[in-house]
């Protein structure tokens, strides 16, 4: 059995958790960075330039259709890496999720539009969609997992804090893709759809540089190199289907977050526009929401390694409940300044209060050697459901209503209730260690 870490020697491990969670957060960064760029832009553009031929309503929703087809990808990617992260480690899967988020949203950047190559443009935006749903599938577990086992080592009663940089990736990459996107949006509309569009897109290769450079630099997770000496006999996949009430308990806990995250970002986008507000005045909106967020989220998960992960995310579902309809009310009411407020309430504070202590929550309710598997099917699984499809939902809906807000409201407080149907029936594990060297593939933190 390996020796804890020596207090004569705190330094390397400090240094080397500093380096995992910057890791983590540039991960991250560069996952939700690429999805809302591309929600963003699907939003302003892409029913035009790659669904022509159909009625404007209709190119939107097929525009919000492509961008599911890439949340339909990612409980796969959860699978596929998750059982190479279990089976081989971490670490490389970081890396080659990485290479191909950034790869997958640089190609989008050059794709050629409907009219240059007519059906091909749909099919290929497709298809690197789903190349990075699987990449992202994978990501979110082995940056989070990394964090947090590298803090169960020298700082476990802190894992919600430093899980926090990873989750960081959310607000962060929404800032930078929100002020990207609002530079290239105030061009003349020729230029913005003719090329304009395509800048933010090429931009991401800067993020994966960066994010390879420090990634190569980290250690494997000291609990995955020391559960990996015990033999295992079963797939980590099927470990997790012959028990799947934890993963099903934490795909639900997540969905309230992810439905919350993309109306109020990439839904509200193309709403607001609709709804008589200019692009850049949206895009503030949703940048100052962001940033509302960088605090919120680092506030909720530290607070939840004090009172528990139950209470935090619980408190962040009601108030999302509370404020579906008032949140709506705003952004109905035409003032940009209303605007602000209506996305910092909804998304900077009660979004953010559900999302902070996530990622710690769910690694703690899988052993080590399910871990990658059973905490990123769980996760992508929320993501498929909670931001996948509810912009086309809600897009359908309105098309079919006429309008109104109400069931954007409706589809808010209906992720929220799932959120917090599911928390409460969950036990606390915030004062649980993760699990032993020799552990068994079982999957603590389970419901009580």
């Amino acid at each position: 059995m390996q020796p804890s870490p020596s207090a004569a020697q705190p330094a390397p491990d400090s240094r080397q958790l500093r380096r995992v969670a910057i890791s983590g957060l540039l991960g991250t960064t560069v996952e939700f960075y690429d999805f809302l760029v591309y929600g963003t832009v699907a939003a302003l553009v892409f029913g035009d330039l790659f669904f022509p031929q159909a009625d404007p309503a209709v190119g939107t929703i097929a525009a919000f259709g492509t961008f599911a087809a890439g949340y339909l990808a990612r409980p796969l990617g959860g699978i596929v890496f998750g059982h190479f992260g279990d089976r081989i480690g971490r670490k490389s899967m970081m890396l080659l999720t990485m290479v191909l988020m950034g790869l997958g949203s640089f190609l989008i950047g050059l794709l050629p539009t409907y009219d240059a190559i007519g059906v091909w443009a749909p099919v290929l935006l497709v298809a690197l969609r789903v190349v990075q749903g699987i990449a992202i599938g994978g990501e979110w577990g082995g940056a989070m997992l990394m964090v947090v086992e590298h803090a169960e080592q020298t700082q476990g009663s802190r894992r919600g804090l430093w899980s926090s940089f990873t989750q960081l990736g959310a607000p962060l990459g929404s800032v930078l893709s929100a002020g990207v996107v609002t530079l290239v949006a105030g061009l003349p509309d020729d230029d913005f759809r003719s090329w304009g569009w395509r800048v933010p897109f090429l931009l991401s290769i800067v993020l994966l540089a960066v994010g390879l450079f420090v990634r190569l630099k980290v250690a494997e997770s000291p609990l995955f190199a020391q559960a990996k000496r015990e033999p295992v006999d079963k797939p980590p996949i099927v470990e997790l289907l012959r028990r799947p009430k934890p993963v099903l308990l934490a795909a639900c806990v997540g969905i309230g977050a992810f439905t919350t995250q993309s109306l109020l970002t990439s839904f509200m986008i193309s709403y607001a526009v609709d709804e008589g507000y200019t692009r850049p005045q949206v895009l503030t909106a949703v940048t100052v929401a962001s940033c509302v967020a960088l605090a919120v989220l680092p506030a909720a998960s530290v607070l939840s390694d004090r009172v528990g992960r139950r209470p935090v995310v619980l408190a962040g579902a009601i108030a999302s409940a509370a404020l579906a309809f008032p949140v709506l009310a705003l952004v109905d009411s035409g003032s940009p300044g209303l605007l602000i407020l209506a996305l910092a309430l909804g998304h900077g504070v009660a979004q953010s209060t559900m999302y902070g202590p996530l990622g710690a929550l769910l690694t703690e309710m899988f052993g080590t050697r399910v871990r990658y598997t059973g905490a990123s099917l769980g996760y992508q699984a929320a993501t498929l459901v909670g931001a996948g499809f509810s912009p086309l939902i809600a897009g359908s809906l309105l098309a079919s209503y006429g309008g109104g807000s109400t069931p954007v409201s409706l589809l808010l407080c209906a992720g929220a209730a799932i959120t917090a149907v599911t928390v409460w029936r969950l036990r606390e594990t915030h004062t649980d260690a993760l699990d032993s060297p020799a552990a068994t593939p079982t999957l603590e933190g389970t419901p009580r």
